[in-house]
């Protein structure tokens, strides 16, 4: 499932929150990290991993098709509504834990 808030851009109290949340039940998240994922050690280490840069990847992903969306409402140029698909693509090329 994911979830969304109501509002299409919701900002917090520094900044965007971040676009959607996805969330997972138990058998999905079993093939993901494998059948003993629930052993308390392994929870703990799950919990010990740095979500803000995948977060940080989400929000700016979304300001960059926001921006896209809006430049071509506006009838800029192609290539000016390309530079932020280019920019989307760029950072897809981040290394981060595709499992997040």
């Amino acid at each position: 499932m994911v979830v969304k808030p109501l509002d299409f851009a919701v900002r917090g109290r520094k900044a965007l929150l971040q676009p959607a949340i996805k969330s997972r039940g138990k058998e999905y998240l079993r093939i993901i990290y494998g059948p003993e994922y629930t052993a308390p050690e392994n929870l703990e280490r799950l919990r010990q991993r740095g979500l803000s840069t995948k977060r940080s990847l989400a929000l700016r992903e979304f300001a960059l098709g926001v921006e896209g969306m809006e430049r071509f409402v506006r009838g800029e140029p192609l290539r000016r509504v390309h530079e932020c698909v280019f920019g989307v693509l760029a950072l897809e090329s981040e290394p981060v834990d595709p499992r997040l």
